[in-house]
């Protein structure tokens, strides 16, 4: 691979271990994070020390000019943008009739608002090249629905939504657009639930194992990468089973 690329909310987790492949395989990568410096830095340096071309750039997505902000300094740095990895999101557990304005527009300016800011900020260096990828990570919970989930589930729905559409509208362009939707992934945002509702969720999915953030960087690699050259407007569920 080449050419540079844009990780959303890649200090920890999923995002991490996206950015660290992607860097690997011989993209420049920037490294997105909102609050986790010190996360974000520790992974560029440790890919520098690789010989990977990597950044850090700190943009909470929901804010539109930090967002354009970012893109430019990726720019700066690295060229035009070919690849990004709509990543970053918020998650939670709470009942319906508990849900706040300001929780609702949190996970939505985040979780959806986010992806619309980081697409439109990289769609000119792509049209401009009649090229680039873009990948945007939901959840198996936007395809299915979950109990005490339903904002964060709505707006992982509501990505897929996204993914499809724009998918159809970019196809003439030869950008394409596709979307990993991850189960159960043993990352920080999961591991809040304890480890006795983690064992249960291991035992409900097929696989009998939770997921690692380098099965979703696998999935991720790949929509990104030359070899899924044909394909556009596709959810990947990567999730061992637990939605068929």
């Amino acid at each position: 691979m080449s050419g540079a690329a844009i990780v959303t909310g890649a200090s920890r987790g999923i995002g991490r271990a996206v950015a660290a492949r992607l860097a690997r395989s011989g993209r420049a990568v920037c490294i997105n994070y909102k609050e986790r410096r010190d996360k974000a830095e520790e992974l560029r340096d440790e890919l520098t020390a690789e010989g990977c071309r990597c950044i850090c750039c700190q943009a909470d997505v929901s804010d539109r000019a930090a967002v354009n902000a970012m893109v430019e300094q990726t720019r700066e740095a690295f060229g035009p943008i070919e690849l990004l990895v709509s990543n970053a999101g918020v998650a939670g557990q709470m009942q319906f009739q508990d849900v706040t304005d300001a929780d609702w527009d949190r996970y939505f300016g985040v979780n959806l608002r986010g992806a619309f800011h980081a697409i439109q900020a990289v769609l000119p260096d792509m049209l401009h090249a009649h090229a680039g990828s873009i990948v945007t990570v939901s959840s198996m919970w936007g395809l299915r629905g979950a109990s005490c989930e339903v904002v964060y589930s709505a707006t992982k729905a509501a990505l897929i939504g996204l993914t499809r559409s724009l998918a159809m509208e970019l196809a003439p362009t030869g950008i394409r657009v596709n979307c990993v939707a991850p189960g159960v992934v043993n990352t920080d945002m999961v591991r809040v639930l304890g480890q006795e509702t983690l064992d249960e969720l291991a035992e409900l999915t097929p696989l009998r194992r939770l997921g690692t953030p380098e099965d979703i960087a696998a999935a991720v690699c790949f929509l990104a990468g030359p070899e899924a050259g044909f394909i556009t407007g596709q959810v990947l569920t990567a999730d061992g089973g637990f939605v068929l």
